[in-house]
């Protein structure tokens, strides 16, 4: 590695700092949907008026006079807030990143736009948490919280691949029986497969329909049970009602529990195929890549049993959440190593 011209220790550091508040942020944002603690505080950014989530007898009252509509339940106010004292330090973290990157935008290689393009994707993933809660858990806003958020930690892992290959010297790919075409290909196709798996797994979370469906490996008995799509994938919902809880009937809820098991299992065979094929070739970069798919799927996939198994325990449904939101940062990073022009990943 040449180190003058490597990548500043500052920006590696608040990089590091970002993703590891990133996976904070997204693990206690889907503990809080799941726990029913979205609307745990009514209000944006504080809670019932203040940054503090109400405590006292005559804290409680006042709150309670300002938001009669809403009851006080600290224990899920606390909840909400401290998912939002995390994601404002992400945020914050962010801006330092961006605002510092302009000593450093000259410089040949370094991901000056990536640095602006995070800090404008924190700015719409606050203005969609917002939203959550005045909107009041709107399927449409929670799904497209949910994706802003993996879109982030995708982002923030393409920023710290970038920055290590800073000063380094990137050897060219090895392929066995594959072309970059047709890696390109595939690449994108595990892409467009699990950003459709997550949707429906949002749209499902956000929709309350993980339960939909009680048993395995039908559903409640049958293969296709009685299902409403059109009222399941209705994405014209209106704003003005509290989505806590779900509004569709158990038609629609099957429909779109459902589509997610059979998404699951599309996506499997999928995996599988890409993983065998990426595990084959010369190269220890695409290797990697093909043992982590295959590794992290299987997890995803029992992870997602356990959760109907189980009926939703809480600490299955949030890792299922997180294992989601790995595979699409893994296969993020996959295009990129497929489409960038300098995207021959380093050694990691």
């Amino acid at each position: 590695m040449d180190t003058s011209t490597a990548a500043p220790k500052w920006s590696l550091l608040l990089t590091y700092v970002g993703l590891a508040i990133v996976t904070c942020v997204i693990v206690l944002g889907s503990w809080t949907r799941l726990a029913d603690a979205g609307l745990g505080c009514p209000d944006w950014p504080g809670c019932y008026g203040s940054l503090i989530v109400p405590q006292t007898v005559a804290e409680i009252a006042a709150a309670q006079a300002l938001y009669p509509d809403a009851p006080v339940e600290p224990h899920k106010g606390w909840m909400e807030m401290i998912h939002r004292y995390f994601a404002s330090t992400l945020g914050l973290v962010i801006l330092v990143l961006a605002v510092t990157s302009w000593s450093q935008r000259k410089r040949l290689n370094y991901p000056f736009v990536l640095t602006q393009g995070l800090l404008a994707m924190v700015i719409v993933q606050g203005a969609f948490g917002a939203w959550t809660v005045t909107w009041k858990l709107w399927p449409q806003v929670v799904t497209a919280h949910l994706f802003g958020g993996f879109i982030t930690a995708s982002l923030l892992m393409i920023l710290l691949v970038k920055l290590r290959r800073m000063g380094c010297l990137v050897r060219p790919l090895k392929f066995s029986n594959l072309t970059p075409k047709t890696m390109r290909r595939w690449a994108l196709m595990a892409l467009i497969l699990v950003a459709t798996q997550i949707f429906l797994g949002g749209w499902m979370s956000s929709n309350y329909a993980a339960l939909a469906c009680s048993s395995l490996p039908a559903c409640n008995g049958s293969w296709w049970p009685e299902m409403d799509f059109s009222q399941g994938f209705n994405i014209t919902q209106t704003l003005g009602p509290n989505y806590l809880g779900g509004l569709m009937n158990s038609e629609a809820r099957q429909s779109i529990h459902v589509l997610h098991r059979y998404g699951a299992v599309i996506l499997g065979v999928f995996m599988v195929l890409i993983s065998y094929r990426l595990i084959i070739q010369q190269d220890h970069r695409l290797r990697r890549f093909g043992w982590a798919f295959l590794v992290l799927f299987v997890i995803q996939f029992c992870l997602g049993l356990a959760n109907i198994y189980y009926l939703l325990p809480l600490p299955i449904a949030v890792a299922h959440n997180l294992g989601g939101a790995s595979l699409f940062v893994m296969t993020v990073c996959l295009n990129y190593l497929a489409f960038s022009s300098r995207g021959r990943l380093n050694e990691f």
